[in-house]
């Protein structure tokens, strides 16, 4: 009997080690797809890591633009609102100029003189914070600069010409702050 189970033994043995080699095996395959899995798992993050770099990077990009247009614009256009109330004081100056255009007394025109100084002072203030008169008089009407009070037929000057100007228009660094109220020519 000890001849028989000898035998069957190394039978036994044999079907042992082959299992135990086939779940080596499979054990190592799995293990091997385990690894497969994460490295695609990894690199799936890795790219989705970069996707967002990218993007967050370039919103930050833009936002550095548009902080700088804003700042920009700031600056530009921080101060249209006082400048604006101011061009009143500067009709009020033109007006005064003109009432008194047309006096001799030596007294209203050394007074009319010093009106001027100052009118010519004052316009230079606006000039160096970037208000610019529009253009009128002679000029063809555009209607993103001019706003016409009435039309009238001349058939000596050119159609749409702008033959008298009511208030003066001004622009802001190439905004237009309030519209010149003029006079056009309509000869149909």
């Amino acid at each position: 009997m000890t001849t028989v189970e000898n035998e069957t033994m190394p039978e036994e043995k044999e079907t042992a080690e082959t299992a135990e080699t086939a779940e080596t095996a499979e054990t190592a395959d799995n293990v091997e797809e385990l690894k497969a899995d994460n490295k695609v798992k990894e690199e799936k993050e890795e790219v989705d890591y970069k996707a967002k770099y990218y993007y967050l990077a370039a919103e930050m990009d833009n936002l550095m633009k548009r902080t700088s247009r804003e700042k920009e614009n700031f600056i530009k256009y921080g101060n249209e609102k006082v400048l604006s109330s101011l061009l009143d004081i500067m009709d009020n100056l033109d007006r005064t100029l003109i009432a008194f255009e047309k006096v001799e007394d030596e007294q209203v025109k050394s007074l009319v003189e010093g009106v001027s100084m100052v009118q010519k002072q004052f316009a230079g203030v606006l000039q160096t914070n970037g208000v610019t008169e529009v253009k009128t008089l002679g000029e063809k009407f555009d209607p993103n600069f001019h706003e016409a009070m009435t039309q009238i037929a001349d058939k000596e000057k050119e159609e749409e010409e702008i033959i008298q100007e009511f208030q003066k228009g001004y622009v802001l660094n190439g905004r237009l702050m309030r519209a010149a109220k003029v006079v056009v020519v309509k000869n149909s």
